[in-house]
């Protein structure tokens, strides 16, 4: 096994996903998915090429080195099958939590079954109150006695250990504290804690969810995780890391979802020509590439930035986490749109009939974590005080953020905070670099600039206009949304900006083709728009990534070479 793993060399591991005889290919996935199957084989090939130790720590045996390359490394496994990432990947949680705040004893009990390929299940929210966190009712009593019920716990059948968060006080966030409990112990008894499939999903068919019961079951002396009390704030700061490799699933199935449907407009014939030249079916797959380029910048900018400044990562990467997902979706309704009826074909269609998984995958990622309107939620009430700051952030943090050779700082998770601190990183530093970036743009993208500058210098006012008394209730979410929009476009800006002298996809160093079509896209979303009124400026998305498509290469900003398809190999 090898903790060695580039994303080129898991490419030609898996080999091509679009060849039907390949068991870690779209037919095999569909087949799958058909079957409700778990993804073993793909996992132990994963697992055996040591693609799981890359969200270890090194000081754990692991291979971890930065998000950025773990962003990649992810997206290059879940564009074959998404499921792969509860399969070999659901343990994060915990492992962080463990990290955080475990004793030594713990972390070395946690790694070894990790580095072994097991998996520790994450128990955290219950039926009865979803992502209302503070009303979970799982109490340890003052015999040690656990009661009650955890919901959608990931690998909870297959797991070896649980960390399990549960109620010990009577009020707030103080009232929660973690235990790490050992599942292989054979004295434990079946009937106080029992083990069961939690109900079946709609996409990520055949993944490990189970229902956790606990009744009366006694937690050893030495399985309290950290300080009684501070369970539930660990749970909620190790889960800003997890979003990162959220967004990897997401990315992955976007960049199936279009290869395919570039692949089928290229080779379709309407009428006299094929279908990708006609207008309708290219202002779609413009979008689509637009909304794909957006998400591809904000996620690496997001994995970059959670290295340099954690602490914003309490906004941050919910922000970038919701504009991800969301832009997934719009990306496979547009990709859906020039399928057509192929879109709809369980077979004969492309990909082996895959783009419906590819849907279904994407509706549970978009919620897996958190839903969009708990994602949003758990934001916007920080936005009035983040906004409110007047600080710049040094020149040298942006561009150890966003330029893309520029070495990381080691991942601190300690660092990780429930509050934002300070100034946003991304938006506050966009007026140091707009009066240079519009000099040195073109002049319709320049305009894209200028619309950003006075959309992002209004959010404060916005913001303070929300908390008024008489306000629309729904006021602090929406502004939340358009803050992630507008997040995400600074992040473009500041990425174009910080590599204006290397080739970003696939293109010349400073092109500007990209960037426009991603800001056109962006400021559309944000000022809750269809963004096919944006028209030309989002061409050049379409273009950008049908060039990538033509050299066989992930659409990312710094490009990765995909497997070969068999006769080319």
């Amino acid at each position: 096994m090898s903790a060695d793993l580039t994303p080129e060399a898991l490419e030609q591991l898996l080999g091509d996903p679009g060849d039907p005889a390949n068991p870690y290919g779209y037919a095999a996935a569909v087949a799958r998915d058909e079957a409700d199957a778990f993804p073993e084989q793909l996992c132990e090939r994963l697992r055996h090429a040591g693609f799981h130790l890359n969200y270890l720590p090194k000081q754990w045996g692991g291979a971890f080195e930065s998000f950025d390359r773990s962003l990649t490394l992810v997206r290059a496994a879940a564009r074959r099958d998404v499921t792969i990432m509860p399969g070999t990947m659901f343990s994060i949680i915990a492992a962080t939590c463990l990290h955080l705040h475990g004793t030594g004893e713990q972390q070395e009990r946690v790694a070894r079954i990790l580095r072994d390929g097991g998996a520790v299940a994450f128990a955290l929210t219950e039926a009865e109150h979803g992502s209302d966190l503070l009303a979970g009712e799982v109490r340890l009593d003052a015999d040690g006695l656990l009661h009650g019920e955890k919901w959608l716990v990931g690998n909870g059948l297959r797991c070896e250990a649980i960390y399990v968060v549960a109620r010990t006080g009577e009020r707030g966030p103080g009232a929660f504290t973690s235990f790490l409990l050992d599942l292989t112990d054979e004295t434990i008894d079946p009937d106080d804690l029992s083990r069961l499939p939690a109900p079946r999903t709609g996409g990520m068919r055949g993944i490990d969810l189970a229902t956790v019961r606990f009744d009366a079951f006694p937690v050893p002396w030495d399985a309290q995780v950290g300080k009684e009390g501070e369970g539930l704030e660990v749970a909620i700061r190790a889960q800003q890391a997890v979003r990162l490799t959220s967004m990897a699933g997401s990315l992955g199935i976007a960049d199936t979802a279009l290869r395919l449907t570039l692949d089928f407009a290229a080779e379709r014939r309407f009428g006299r020509t094929v279908l990708s030249a006609t207008p309708y079916a290219a202002r779609e797959s413009s979008i689509a590439s637009a909304a794909l380029l957006a998400a591809d910048a904000v996620a690496l900018s997001a994995a970059r930035g959670v290295h340099v400044v954690p602490e914003a990562f309490s906004v941050w990467g919910l922000a970038a986490k919701h504009l991800v997902a969301e832009a997934a979706e719009d990306l496979l309704r547009r990709c859906g749109t020039v399928l057509a009826t192929r879109s709809v074909l369980r077979e004969q269609a492309p990909g082996d009939g895959v783009f419906q998984k590819l849907q279904r995958d994407s509706a549970v990622v978009r919620v897996i974590d958190a839903s969009p309107y708990a994602n949003l939620r758990a934001y916007c009430g920080q936005l009035p005080a983040l906004l409110a700051t007047t600080e710049t952030p040094a020149p040298q943090t942006l561009r150890r953020i966003f330029t893309l050779d520029a070495e990381l700082p080691p991942y601190e998770p300690a660092r990780l905070d429930l509050i934002a601190r300070g100034v946003d990183p991304v938006l506050g530093g966009l007026p140091t670099v707009a009066a240079p970036v519009r000099a040195a743009l073109d002049h319709d993208t320049s305009d894209l600039v200028d619309r950003l500058s006075v959309a992002a210098a209004g959010l404060a006012a916005q913001a303070e206009a929300a908390r008024r008394p008489g306000a629309d209730p729904n006021a602090l979410a929406d502004l939340a949304e358009r803050y992630a929009w507008l997040h995400g476009a600074a992040c473009c800006v500041h990425l174009w900006w910080a590599n204006r002298e290397r080739p970003l996809y696939g293109a010349e160093p400073g092109a500007t083709g990209w960037l426009r079509a991603a800001l056109a896209y962006l400021l559309a979303r944000a000022e809750g728009t269809d963004p096919r009124w944006c028209g030309p400026h989002l061409l050049p998305a379409l273009d950008t990534l049908a060039a990538l498509r033509e050299q066989g290469v992930l659409f990312t900003a710094t490009p990765v070479r995909l497997a070969a398809k068999p006769q080319e190999a």
